[in-house]
Formats: C-alpha cells, sequence, structure tokens
C-alpha cells in the first residue's frame, strides 16, 4: 500500500471516529432533553393530585399549569433541534464512512494491481528463460 493511500486511510479513519464521538455526544443531549420532558410529565402529575387534596393548591394549579407548558414546550423544542442536529451528524458519519471505504478500496486495489503485474513480470521472465534454454 502507497504512503499516500495510508495518509488518506489515516486521516479517514480520524475523522469517522471524530464525528462517531460528536454523534454520541448529540445522543446523550437527545437523552437529557427527553428525560427533562418525562421529569415535567412526573411533576404535573403530582401538582394535579396535590391540587385535588389541597384547595389552596387547587387555586394555584392553573398558573403552574401555564408555566409548565411553557417549560415543555421549551423542552420540547430543544428535543427537536438536537435530533435534528443528530440527523445531520449522522448524514455526516455516513459520507465519512463512505469515504473511508472509497479510500480502502482504492488502496486494495492498487495493490491488487502490483501482485498481477508482479506476476506478469515474473512468468514473462520465466518465458524468457524457457526461450533461452530452448534456444541455448
Amino acid at each position: 500500500m502507497t504512503a499516500w493511500a495510508q495518509s488518506l486511510i489515516r486521516i479517514s479513519n480520524y475523522e469517522v471516529e471524530t464525528l462517531q464521538k460528536r454523534l454520541a455526544e448529540i445522543t446523550a443531549r437527545r437523552a437529557s432533553a427527553e428525560m427533562r420532558i418525562a421529569v415535567l410529565e412526573a411533576e404535573v402529575e403530582i401538582e394535579q393530585e396535590r391540587a385535588r387534596e389541597d384547595a389552596e393548591a387547587g387555586l394555584l394549579l392553573q398558573a403552574y399549569l401555564n408555566g409548565w407548558k411553557l417549560r415543555k414546550s421549551a423542552a420540547q423544542a430543544d428535543v427537536v433541534e438536537i435530533s435534528a442536529e443528530e440527523d445531520g451528524a449522522r448524514d455526516a458519519l455516513t459520507g465519512a464512512f463512505e469515504e473511508l471505504k472509497k479510500f480502502e478500496h482504492v488502496a486494495e486495489t492498487t495493490r491488487l494491481n502490483r501482485l498481477i503485474a508482479a506476476g506478469k513480470r515474473e512468468t514473462a521472465a520465466f518465458d524468457e528463460l524457457g526461450l533461452r534454454r530452448r534456444a541455448g
């Protein structure tokens, strides 16, 4: 394998690894944002139960629900934004992986072509040797 092919493969591997780490970080952020939504939903259930049991809490429930809706919509917007970022990172990773495979394919083809050429040279040398023996 030639030095240029090794360099391209090494660079492509580094890019793939970097994009994999980025995708993992984005996935963790999305999971965290989804967890915030789950926590918000659990909190509203607790507050609604408290409002059923306590009249004073019942009076404040509507204000709580208004604030809760704002927080939940913000968390949902975060999930949507992170999901779009995750899709972009997946696309970038797919592209980088395809490039890596192309470089690996070119390197392998180059290696095989060298082996074929060496085999042809060897065959030609043996043919020449055979002709010399026959002639001599």
